[in-house]
Parts: structure tokens; sequence; C-alpha cells
């Protein structure tokens, strides 16, 4: 081969090397981001399972603060429990799921956190779509679905939503139930029928003083013979009142 033509073939085999990789440096960037969630091995109805989330930072300014991850039916924020995350951030519920929250990351640094739920759903897959914001107040929605790949543009879907695959349920597995709810509460008892307790107006008191009034024969009350003697008393002062007026006259 002359050496012109080497010299040629070099020039184009770099050429096409240099355009080769300026493609993978620039379909590379959109490939790497990403958010996920992860439960090795996990089937329908496993109960007390770790779910592992991960987002990708995007932003080459600013730090994640906070993802908000949407629970997708069969889930509810009762049934999450917090394990771990960036050192410092927090679990609050939310009426559609639950966020994490807490002192901005470095930039660059991606979101991860783990939480338990108490039961899977019966179902094939899950879709936990996430809101993950940044201390700049930039949100990147990962929401995409497979069923709507492509954005308002006509292109590939950047941010797909994260999605569990489930394993068909283990032979025998059950929904758990719900949680319980406390029963009404019933109105107490009267003291008369929970204790035998005299009930208002017929207390101990009030017997004793209704005892004090009988004397222990017969049950007469003790106002019967007092008033018996009182009377014997006037009639006979009488008599003698009568008697000594008719001495005087005489």
């Amino acid at each position: 081969m002359h050496r012109p033509t080497l010299v040629r073939s070099v020039r184009r085999l770099g050429a096409l090397t240099a355009v080769t990789l300026a493609v993978a440096v620039a379909t590379a960037g959109p490939a790497a981001a990403h958010a996920e969630v992860e439960a090795e091995g996990a089937r329908a109805l496993d109960q007390n399972v770790a779910l592992t989330f991960s987002a990708a930072s995007e932003s080459s300014s600013a730090g994640i603060t906070e993802l908000e991850v949407i629970l997708p039916k069969g889930v509810t924020a009762d049934d999450i429990t917090y394990k771990e995350g960036p050192e410092g951030w927090k679990l609050e519920p939310t009426s559609r799921g639950y966020t994490v929250s807490g002192a901005k990351l470095d930039v660059g640094e991606d979101a991860e956190h783990v939480v338990v739920v108490r039961q899977l759903p019966d179902v094939k897959e899950l879709v936990f779509k996430t809101l993950q914001s940044y201390s700049d107040g930039r949100v990147d929605r990962w929401i995409g679905l497979e069923d709507n790949a492509e954005d308002d543009h006509g292109h590939g879907h950047r941010h797909p939503a994260p999605v569990l695959q489930l394993k068909p349920a283990a032979p025998g597995a059950k929904p758990v139930s719900p949680s319980p709810t406390q029963e009404p509460t019933t109105a107490a008892p009267s003291p008369d029928t929970a204790s035998g307790e005299p009930a208002p107006g017929t207390s101990e008191e009030s017997g004793a003083a209704v005892a004090d009034d009988t004397d222990g024969d017969g049950g007469m009350p003790l106002a019967v013979p007092f008033g018996i003697g009182a009377a014997v008393i006037v009639l006979g002062g009488g008599a003698w009142w009568f008697r000594s007026r008719r001495s005087g006259s005489a």
C-alpha cells in the first residue's frame, strides 16, 4: 500500500472513531440517569419486604433535597416503615405516598433510601412514580411509563418511573388482615349492676339512716313509742290540772 493511501486510511479510521465516541458520550448521559426500585426475589403477597430506592442526580450545580414516592394501588403509607436513607433525612407520609427529605446532598450525589412494606399486593408489577427535588428548586419527574414511552416532542422519555417486577405468590400465601380498628366503647355499667353497690339515692349512708329509725325487734319505728309516751304525759298532766282546778273551785 502506498504511503498516501495508508495515511488517508488512518485519518478515516480516526475520524470514524471520533464520531463513534462522540455519539456514545452524547447518548450515555440520558441512559445513565435513572430512578430504580429493587427487592431481590420479591413475590406477590410477600410480607415485610425491604425496597431499595435509588435516584440519580442530574444537576451539576445543586444537591438533592427530597424524594416524593407515589405509592401504587394496594400499598398505603400505613404499610411503610422507614429503614434507612441519607444521614439526617426523615420520612413523612402524604395523601398519595410519602416523602423522604433532609439537608441537601452533595452536587452529583445520588439519593438512596430503604423502606419496609408490610405486605406486597397480589400483582405482577408495582410502579413507584417519584418526584426528585433539588436545592435550587428543580424537580426531576420520574413518572414515565412503558405505554407512554415518548414525551410531548416525540423523544424517548428520559425519566421512566421505578418499576418492581414481582414473581407469583408463594403457594398458600394470603393477604394479611388490615390493622385492627378499635371497637366502639360501650357505656359504663351503672354502679348498682356492676359492683352491687347501691345506686344514687340509696347510698349506704341513706340505708344507715333508715336503719337507725327502726328498733331491732319488729322493725317498728322508734318514733311510735316516743309518741305514745308523750301522749301519756300530756293526758296525765291534763288530768292533774283539771282535778286541781276543780279542787280550787270547791
